[in-house]
């Protein structure tokens, strides 16, 4: 986005296996983007959940948005295909499951356009977003499916080891990439280095058979 009142997203890199939920708060202008990098196993359920508030002059703190604000959430997978885009109200909650491991962009900004929302000139946006096991209600779970505690417990643990197979897996597709790209990078440099090796070579002849050629016209030799 070029424009006066646009400013270029800011990307923010989370790493999903390390923190499978977090909570912050940013701040942002009208129509400004801000965009987070979420690291996703393939088939695994994303929620997060969202509040905006509003900087009052008077006060000097921030309050509740007003109704008439909102906000667009766009989600992209690593092939930058679109999963998720869709406006919400001041609060929001979103959902999708992913279905590609890898990177996903997480991007949000304000769909309103009314200056008059953004007198204080921030919007304060408060996200809290959570993967995998980390998803699912377990007291609902228990009072939908009547489950003792242990049973309950039990379905955690299994939860638990789910998501970590998936991690694992997925730790695995990074690491048979990396190594495609390292090999793929030795490839290219010892070809480059044949090349250079041949065009010395090439050099050295052209150079001699020049100098035999001066010489020889010189009647030198």
């Amino acid at each position: 986005m070029i424009s006066v009142s646009f400013s270029w997203p800011v990307c923010i890199i989370l790493l999903a296996p390390l923190t499978p939920s977090y909570a912050l708060y940013f701040h942002i202008g009208e129509i400004e983007k801000k965009c987070f990098i979420e690291e996703i196993p393939d088939e695994t359920m994303v929620i997060g959940k969202y509040r905006t508030q509003l900087w009052d002059k008077q006060t000097g703190s921030f309050l509740p948005s007003t109704p008439g604000l909102g906000m667009h959430v766009e989600i992209k997978d690593p092939d930058t295909k679109i999963v998720l885009s869709r406006q919400y109200g001041s609060d929001g909650r979103f959902t999708f499951t992913s279905h590609t491991p890898g990177e996903h962009q997480i991007c949000l900004h304000s769909n309103s356009t009314k200056m008059a929302l953004f007198a204080g000139g921030k919007l304060r946006v408060h996200l809290d977003i959570q993967v995998g096991e980390h998803t699912n209600n377990y007291p609902e779970i228990a009072a939908k499916d009547k489950l003792t505690e242990l049973q309950l417990r039990v379905r955690q643990l299994l939860d638990q080891v789910e998501q970590i197979q998936k991690e694992q897996n997925y730790q695995r597709y990074r690491e048979e990439r990396f190594r495609m790209t390292s090999e793929s990078t030795n490839q290219r440099v010892l070809w480059w280095s044949i090349a250079q090796t041949l065009i010395l070579i090439i050099t050295g002849v052209w150079q001699m058979r020049h100098l035999k050629s001066f010489f020889e016209a010189k009647k030198l030799v």
